[in-house]
């Protein structure tokens, strides 16, 4: 939906409740420039996470690792 800033001064809150509950992004044209009201949608905690270089060799070798013959309960206690 595109309208002029008089149109969303108008209507102002209908027009955000409207952006809300359908998602849909709403065009002003203000001077010649378009600008968009957005629903911004929430952010995924582990998006804040940073990713960190904490293996070190190849990580298929992790993955391939026998355990049971590297760990004996008896020989390591």
């Amino acid at each position: 939906m595109r309208l002029s800033a008089t149109k969303l001064r108008q209507n102002l809150y209908n027009i955000l409740d409207e952006v809300i509950e359908k998602g849909l992004p709403v065009e002003i044209e203000r001077k010649g420039k378009i600008l968009k009201i957005i629903a911004e949608k929430p952010r995924s905690k582990l998006m804040n996470l940073e990713p960190h270089d904490t293996i070190v060799g190849n990580p298929e070798d992790i993955i391939s690792i026998d355990w049971s013959k590297e760990w004996q309960e008896e020989e390591n206690l």
